[in-house]
């Protein structure tokens, strides 16, 4: 039987030079905080956690290192395939001595097939790449199949969080999220996305105000 074709990441996987002292963490801690390679199952990798968070696409890790610090007690698994981004993580985790994050350095679709149902207690999807051009729109992470994968992967209650800058980006993750029916969306009101959460960590990144509208923040619950 033929093997599947390889995942396909969009966008840079690369871009300027790593740093030396990221580029050592890069060989020196990268390896231990690595996620299995194959099948596991997330407490297995901090059996005392409490709850099991993923942040899918964390940039340059402000907002990932700053959760994590925050409870040390949950176990926050971290899926990026941009190599800068995953070298600027590595100082955070450093700088902060965390021992509860684990980290996957490629397409997080690659983890999430080897992870079982039912693991994951809260996901954050923030600021993805928008992908703008509607010739583009196709690129983007939040589709049909992720959001099947994670209502497989997602206990029940579970929140999902999603976050951008784009309107039609919101619109269109919103129509999709619903039509699953594996999720609910208990905002009451316009201040409910229109604010950032409680718990929200503000990034560089979402400081830079890139897209064409103000930041919208979708609190989902997996029903």
């Amino acid at each position: 039987m033929d093997s599947p074709p390889p995942l396909r990441s969009f966008g840079r996987l690369k871009s300027r030079t790593i740093k030396p002292r990221q580029a050592a963490l890069m060989t020196d801690l990268l390896p231990a905080l690595r996620a299995p390679e194959t099948d596991f199952h997330p407490q297995s990798l901090m059996p005392d956690a409490a709850e099991v968070w993923l942040e899918i696409g964390f940039g340059g890790g402000e907002h990932m290192a700053a959760q994590a610090a925050r409870r040390r007690d949950v176990l926050v698994l971290g899926a990026e395939p941009f190599q800068n981004g995953v070298a600027s993580t590595l100082r955070h985790i450093e700088e902060a001595d965390l021992k509860n994050v684990r980290l996957h350095d490629g397409d997080v679709r690659d983890m999430l097939a080897r992870m079982p149902d039912a693991c994951l207690d809260r996901v954050f999807i923030l600021f993805p790449d928008p992908w703008p051009k509607a010739r583009h729109n196709k690129r983007r992470l939040v589709n049909e199949d992720l959001l099947a994968e994670l209502a497989r992967l997602m206990k029940p209650g579970a929140p999902l969080r999603f976050a951008t800058d784009w309107a039609d980006y919101a619109d269109r993750t919103l129509e999709r999220v619903l039509k699953t029916q594996d999720f609910s969306w208990p905002a009451q009101g316009p201040d409910d996305w229109r604010r950032p959460p409680l718990d929200h960590i503000t990034t560089r990144y979402e400081q830079k105000g890139l897209g064409d509208c103000a930041p919208v923040f979708l609190d989902f619950v997996r029903t």
